[in-house]
C-alpha cells in the first residue's frame, strides 16, 4: 500500500484501488490518473489529498481482495475509486468468477468509503488490444471480452448504486498514437491517463457533494 503521509491535512481523504493502471507501470507516480485526479480536484477548489493507493500490475480481482486484507487498512475515506479487471481477462478467467469477485471488492469499497456507496466510483477496465503490445494478437477477441467484463462491472454499480465511469473508448482512440502509451508498449502515458482523470473528475466532483 502507497499511503500519503500529507493526507490528514486535507478536509477528504481518497483512496485508489487497482491494479497496474492505477499503480502507473512505467510511469512516475505524479502521471497516475488517481494522482492527476486529486490535481484536478484541487485546481477546482477541491480540499482533497492525494490518494492513498493499493494496486500492483497483474493483480486480478481476488488477489486485490487478498492484498487489501494483508494491508490491513482501517481508515475511512470520503472517496474509493476501482478499477481492475484486465487481468483476470489476459488470463482467461471466466465472467462468472469476474462478477462474484468484482462484487465483494464493490462491498469492500463501499465499506472503505464508510459505507456509504454514492462516494465510490469505479472506471471501466481499458482495452489493451488496442496498444503496440497487442500487434499480431486477436483484437477483436480481446474487445469483445474487455466489453463483456465491463459489462458485468456496470451492471454490478448499478445494483450496488456506485457511479461508473466509461473509458474504455478513450484507451481504443489510443490506437496508433505511441504518446498515449508508457514505453513498454502495454500501459499507459500520463497523457492517457489525464483523460481517464478529466472524464473521472465531474463525477467525483459530483459524489464529494453527496
Amino acid at each position: 500500500m502507497i499511503s500519503n503521509p500529507d493526507a490528514v491535512k486535507s478536509k477528504y481523504q481518497f483512496l485508489s484501488l487497482g491494479d497496474s493502471y492505477t499503480i502507473g507501470e512505467s510511469v512516475g507516480a505524479a502521471d497516475r490518473w488517481s494522482v492527476q485526479l486529486a490535481g484536478m480536484l484541487r485546481t477546482d477548489k477541491v480540499d482533497v489529498a492525494d490518494p492513498d493507493i493499493i494496486a500492483r500490475t497483474g493483480w486480478t480481482t481476488a488477489e486485490l481482495q487478498d492484498a487489501i486484507k494483508a494491508a490491513n487498512n482501517t481508515k475511512t475515506y470520503d472517496l474509493v475509486s476501482l478499477l481492475i479487471g484486465v487481468n483476470n481477462q489476459y488470463r482467461g478467467q471466466s465472467t462468472d468468477r469476474y462478477r462474484t469477485e468484482f462484487r465483494d471488492l464493490l462491498q469492500t469499497a463501499i465499506r472503505f468509503a464508510g459505507n456509504r456507496p454514492g462516494r465510490v466510483f469505479v472506471l471501466s477496465i481499458p482495452d489493451w488490444g488496442a496498444s503496440p503490445y497487442a500487434n499480431g494478437r486477436d483484437k477483436n477477441q480481446i474487445a469483445t471480452e474487455i466489453d463483456a467484463f465491463n459489462t458485468i462491472a456496470k451492471d454490478e454499480c448499478q445494483k450496488a448504486g456506485v457511479a461508473y465511469v466509461d473509458i474504455t473508448p478513450l484507451t481504443r482512440q489510443a490506437a496508433g498514437d505511441n504518446s498515449q502509451f508508457a514505453g513498454d508498449g502495454l500501459h499507459y502515458s500520463g497523457k492517457q491517463m489525464k483523460q481517464w482523470a478529466s472524464t473521472a473528475l465531474p463525477v467525483a466532483e459530483d459524489l464529494l457533494k453527496k
